[in-house]
């Protein structure tokens, strides 16, 4: 568990892009930050106030996350001082990065002199299982998309926010480092070894009550050349009564791979759904969430319907119109 509230490291971001991570959290976390600190030249801003570590610490911060990602993922040498300040004021370090704070010995001699915890979110700690596609009991819901980054994340925290608001069980399960800092635990996937990715997702997920709802941070695609073996791994490991199908219908090609078309809802629904039912035969598709922040409001609205009067399932953009239809007919399933 990362100890909240959290202080928003944005260091020296070059644009907003770049503190995607601060600004999950700060979008379905605010009443876990305390603030933002920035170093010269920032050109982030999450709309937080900004704060010095001492003045953060004064409002009860517990622990520092660096929401920023720089180009290949690294501790930049231009924030250690910060960090350092960070534990000798008593906060601890969480971090998502590929470059890990546990590998940065003045930060782990900074932690161990102070008492502090280096927290690597995209780490894997533990022993993971090998799967074995045993049903489990309870019920789980994992979005998959047509392309990665694409509103996967965002999707199922509204679906478990909405499911709370009408008092039903639900847990939001994370399954990549921005999600992990928004709940405070969960498995990074891709930092699982291949032949425990399944069953790492099994342990995530396990036995719960009938009427419990598991809501699955979706990664990768099944169509993306990079990454599909994670979503099948949370496919299969996740064994889900619903899936909730994720598009961007302005995207022109994959990210990162020029040239490869993202694939139709049709075809989405039709090959993700056939590999749910290998784990799960009972597997349903119960709507689809559309990211149309590229979208006028009438052309988004106009897409929605036309989706929606194809595929006859709900069609709605979460961030925009909510996700009350799709929670409708989650609860559907018997």
């Amino acid at each position: 568990m990362i100890r909240k509230p959290y202080l928003l490291f944005l260091g020296d971001a070059p644009d907003q892009l770049a503190a995607k991570v601060a600004q999950g959290i700060k979008d379905w976390r605010p009443e876990c930050v305390t603030g933002q600190i920035r170093l010269e030249g920032c050109q982030a801003e999450m709309g937080l106030q900004d704060l010095t570590v001492q003045k953060a610490v004064e409002m009860g911060a517990k622990t520092m996350v660096i929401g920023v990602a720089n180009r290949g993922g690294i501790i930049s040498p231009q924030w250690k001082p910060t960090l350092l300040a960070a534990l000798s004021s008593g906060l601890d370090l969480a971090s998502g990065l590929h470059n890990y704070l546990g590998d940065e010995p003045d930060l782990v001699q900074a932690a161990k002199e102070h008492g502090r915890q280096l927290i690597d979110v995209r780490k894997a700690y533990g022993t993971m299982p090998i799967a074995n596609g045993q049903k489990r009991t309870g019920k789980r819901c994992l979005a998959v998309g047509t392309d990665v980054s694409i509103g996967k994340m965002y999707t199922t925290l509204a679906i478990h926010r909405e499911l709370q608001s009408r008092g039903k069980k639900s847990t939001f399960r994370a399954t990549g480092q921005t999600g992990i800092l928004i709940e405070g635990q969960g498995v990074p996937l891709d930092a699982i070894v291949a032949d425990f990715m399944a069953g790492s997702i099994e342990q995530l997920t396990p036995d719960n009550d009938s009427d419990h709802w598991d809501i699955v941070e979706g990664q990768g695609s099944l169509f993306h050349a990079s990454y599909s073996g994670v979503t099948l791994a949370l496919v299969h490991g996740s064994q889900p009564d619903a899936l909730v199908l994720c598009h961007d219908p302005t995207r022109t090609e994959m990210r990162g791979l020029p040239g490869y078309q993202l694939p139709s809802l049709d075809y989405l629904h039709e090959i993700a759904l056939k590999l749910a039912q290998v784990v799960n035969p009972q597997c349903q598709v119960i709507g689809v969430a559309i990211n149309s922040s590229k979208m006028s409001t009438e052309d988004a609205t106009a897409y929605l319907q036309k989706t929606e009067d194809q595929l006859q399932i709900p069609v709605t953009d979460p961030y925009r119109f909510g996700v009350t239809a799709l929670v409708d007919s989650l609860l559907n399933i018997p």
